[in-house]
C-alpha cells in the first residue's frame, strides 16, 4: 500500500496516464488471480532465462501464456479449471445466445 503514496510512483503513474488499482480495506483478494499469474510467470519462465532483447522477453511471455499457462494451469478462481477450459465452457454455454432475441 505505501508504494501508492510515494511521490516517484505517483509521478510515474501520472506521466503514463495510469490509474493505480486499490483494494477495498480488508479485502485483498481482488488482485489474487493477477498476483498468482505473475508469481508463476517469473518463477517458471522469466527468472530461468537470460534475455538479450525486449523481443525475446515478449516472445517468451507469449509462448508461456499461450502454450503452457492457459492450457495447464488450473486456478481456484476458475473452479479448478484452466483458463482455456473456463473460456471454452463459457462460450459453449452462450453458443446460440443472441441479445437481439431477448
Amino acid at each position: 500500500g505505501s508504494q501508492f503514496k510515494s511521490a516517484p510512483f505517483r509521478k510515474l503513474l501520472d506521466e503514463h496516464q495510469l490509474l493505480a488499482s486499490y483494494s477495498k480495506p480488508g479485502y485483498p483478494y481482488d488482485n489474487a488471480v493477477t498476483e498468482v499469474f505473475f508469481k508463476y510467470l517469473k518463477q517458471r519462465e522469466i527468472n530461468r532465462r537470460t534475455y538479450h532483447s525486449i523481443q525475446e522477453v515478449q516472445l517468451s511471455c507469449f509462448e508461456y501464456i499461450e502454450q503452457f499457462y492457459n492450457n495447464y494451469n488450473p486456478h481456484s478462481a476458475n473452479n479448478g479449471l484452466t483458463p482455456n477450459r473456463k473460456e471454452e465452457n463459457y462460450f459453449k454455454k452462450w453458443k446460440g445466445y443472441n441479445k437481439l432475441d431477448t
